[in-house]
């Protein structure tokens, strides 16, 4: 197998659960001898890999070692706050492409990063660090209103997220942010109203390319588990051109130099744009690795790849511009809807994951996105071929 790797880049990739196996796949198809990185459990692209190493994506300096050893090209990852860490660790130590430390502190830290908001005069909710001790009285001096969000400071995937409607309510939801927090520590924050998008760039060396804006649906009260995903937003173009800017903003504010990143904002009903939280790398739930190509034709994974290994990233769209769509199930009415448009449209469904075994016996509490039982993707030409497919009415519970 060293033979068939002669005259091959090499790119470290960090992680290999399913949301990281497309850009493994994608670097597959490239060309690159791909040497992936990550604990053995859930890691179903550990078979995609020219080669794998049952290491933790948080063992930073074994990483290097090997990285070291290989004589990687470029490291990558994408949707993951943890495995965008070690990529920016790997590239300063082995003068590679990648942010800097100071960005991955400002990016993955959602106190931090509110600050670095609130110095480039970007308007956010206001904000208090705090833990069990201190999070009543901080409420009580600061004389926040509620509802209020409580996280941890330094997780995704809504792990641990609750809007906090009562007083009575803070203590609890603090201590469940503070348990899931590497940290230990949680941010409370005001509750920002109005519809929630993201936005899907690529920066090099420090110039950011727009390339998608995502709208996103969630459970709601209390926990917002995302449900799922549309490409395009259906926003104006005055309102997106808004968005970009202050997103833009954004990136410069938390340092953001080089690759992708997903920026998360709320639209008020007077149209103003409110910074949630960016994050300098993809958007999990297939919105990097498959919407933004499906809706646009924009190949992000190549993106990411060439810019990791320090080739010309090129923005050209492949294809034309389509509809595409994500579903997350959460419960039986969910899989009874995926059921009856694989029946219905089953060349519309491009792509599912985790619905082969669904059953009743397998029914527990959704509590945070790793914990949802699976996903489709939906793609239409228009909006009213999506409407058909998946019925007016789920639309309508959409908005």
């Amino acid at each position: 197998m060293e033979s068939e790797s002669n005259g091959r880049k090499k790119i470290a990739i960090i992680g290999a659960n399913e949301f990281q196996r497309p850009l493994i796949r994608k670097a597959n198809e490239l060309g690159y001898e791909t040497h992936v990185f990550a604990w053995q459990q859930g890691s179903v692209g550990a078979k995609d890999a020219y080669r794998y190493y049952p290491i933790s994506i948080v063992d930073k300096e074994e990483i290097l070692a090997e990285c070291r050893k290989i004589g990687v090209d470029g490291v990558a990852t994408i949707g993951s706050d943890l495995g965008a860490i070690t990529v920016s660790y790997l590239a300063e130590q082995m003068g590679l492409t990648g942010n800097t430390k100071k960005c991955q502190v400002l990016s993955t830290n959602k106190y931090q990063m509110r600050k670095a908001f609130a110095e480039a005069g970007i308007a956010v909710p206001e904000f208090e660090l705090v833990d069990t001790s201190d999070c009543l009285a901080k409420f009580r001096e600061r004389n926040m209103k509620l509802p209020l969000i409580v996280k941890p400071t330094d997780r995704s995937g809504s792990r641990a997220v609750t809007l906090v409607l009562t007083e009575e309510e803070l203590k609890g939801a603090v201590a469940a942010a503070v348990e899931c927090s590497f940290q230990k520590k949680a941010i409370m924050e005001s509750f920002l109203h109005g519809s929630e998008y993201s936005c899907e760039c690529m920066s090099v060396h420090g110039d950011h390319h727009f390339l998608a804006m995502t709208k996103k649906f969630t459970t709601g009260y209390p926990h917002y588990i995302e449900t799922g995903h549309l490409e395009p937003s259906g926003l104006d173009r005055d309102t997106e051109e808004r968005a970009v800017s202050t997103v833009i903003k954004a990136l410069d504010a938390l340092k953001i130099m080089e690759g992708a990143s997903h920026s998360e904002f709320r639209i008020d009903a007077d149209g103003e744009i409110h910074m949630i939280e960016v994050g300098a790398r993809m958007g999990g739930d297939c919105i990097g690795s498959h919407l933004v190509w499906l809706s646009t034709g924009y190949d992000f994974l190549k993106m990411v790849i060439d810019n990791a290994v320090g080739q010309p990233v090129v923005f050209e769209q492949a294809h034309p511009s389509q509809v595409a769509y994500i579903r997350f199930v959460h419960d039986m009415e969910d899989y009874v809807l995926f059921r009856q448009i694989q029946e219905r449209f089953p060349n519309r469904i491009c792509e599912s994951f985790g619905l082969q075994d669904f059953s009743t016996e397998r029914m527990h509490d959704v509590t945070d996105s790793s914990s949802r039982y699976g996903y489709y993707i939906v793609t239409c030409r228009t909006v009213e071929d999506l409407e058909e497919t998946i019925g007016r009415e789920q639309l309508d519970e959409l908005e």
